[in-house]
């Protein structure tokens, strides 16, 4: 199945629902960095958490980036997703591997670590971007994910999200999210019911495995409650904008004197994207005309 997110309301809107699944995402990001089992594991699950937090924005532009800061040895990790459905990210440490936990799943916690900090910042396209930071519950990141919905935006909510990769690669990712809205958190039998249905469920990747889709999720979760899944489905696709004209500009920033020093004593500049691992070089000459730039722009 092709990566796609789609969004639905249940419960006379009173519940939101998001499904999605980033498995070629996932697997591209696994490729690119050379992600470990575990590593792979901890970024797929961020992906899809925040390809989901940005699916609740409306203005062109908007993103969300989520860094996740343990003490576990993966030594934390970045996720920056958009509302146009592409996501990129990448870990500090991607060849780290951990024995399976005590369920005998992927030990993503013990990776990222238990205590720290999730840092979530919402760009909604203009003006300053709003961040939040909460302490780490788990570092499994579905469940730091929810507490931060509900500490910050006061939002109960259930999230699942989840990876399976075996010696071929990644083959399941995505994930679902279910909130009770204001309206419907005054009813608590109906909280009780999501609560037990969502605590019922094995997992996201198995369903996926066994061939579910995502309404056929979403129906089995809220078909009773007056589901209603919205008609745009959204395809997700792991991309990164870096560009040869950024690299020049952010080089531009260090100065006149930082660049002809790199012009002297290294015969130009090189960077490398952490998304994306391009490896972007500025001879002289580019380094000159930058400073050329910054000399005219100083007059």
């Amino acid at each position: 199945m092709a990566d796609q997110l789609i969004r639905a309301t249940a419960a006379d809107h009173g519940i939101r629902a998001v499904g999605v699944i980033t498995t070629r995402a996932v697997e591209q990001a696994r490729q690119l960095h050379g992600l470990s089992y575990v590593a792979s594991a901890a970024l797929g699950r961020a992906m899809s958490s925040g390809l989901i937090l940005v699916s609740s924005m409306k203005r062109e532009g908007s993103r969300v980036n989520l860094r996740i800061q343990g003490d576990g040895p993966l030594g934390g990790l970045i996720v920056d997703a958009r509302l146009d459905g592409t996501v990129r990210g990448y870990v500090k440490n991607p060849k780290v591997e951990l024995p399976p936990n005590a369920k005998g799943k992927l030990d993503v916690g013990g990776a990222i670590g238990r205590n720290g900090y999730l840092y979530v910042i919402r760009d909604l396209g203009y003006g300053f971007p709003y961040s939040s930071t909460v302490e780490l519950v788990s570092g499994e990141v579905g469940d730091d994910v929810a507490s931060y919905l509900l500490n910050s935006e006061q939002t109960p909510s259930a999230l699942l999200v989840g990876v399976f990769v075996g010696a071929e690669g990644v083959t399941a990712s995505g994930g679902l999210l279910l909130q009770i809205l204001p309206k419907a958190a005054e009813e608590p039998k109906l909280v009780e019911l999501l609560e037990s249905r969502v605590s019922a469920l094995t997992g996201f990747t198995p369903l996926l495995q066994q061939g579910a889709t995502l309404p056929e999720m979403l129906h089995n979760l809220l078909g009773d409650l007056g589901l209603n899944i919205l008609p745009e489905v959204q395809m997700i696709r792991y991309h990164c904008g870096c560009t040869m004209e950024r690299m020049l500009g952010a080089l531009k920033m260090v100065g006149a004197t930082e660049l002809q020093d790199m012009i002297e004593t290294d015969g130009g500049a090189e960077a490398t994207c952490h998304f994306c691992n391009t490896v972007y070089r500025a001879d002289p000459d580019h380094l000159r005309r930058l400073i050329t730039e910054i000399a005219a722009e100083s007059s």
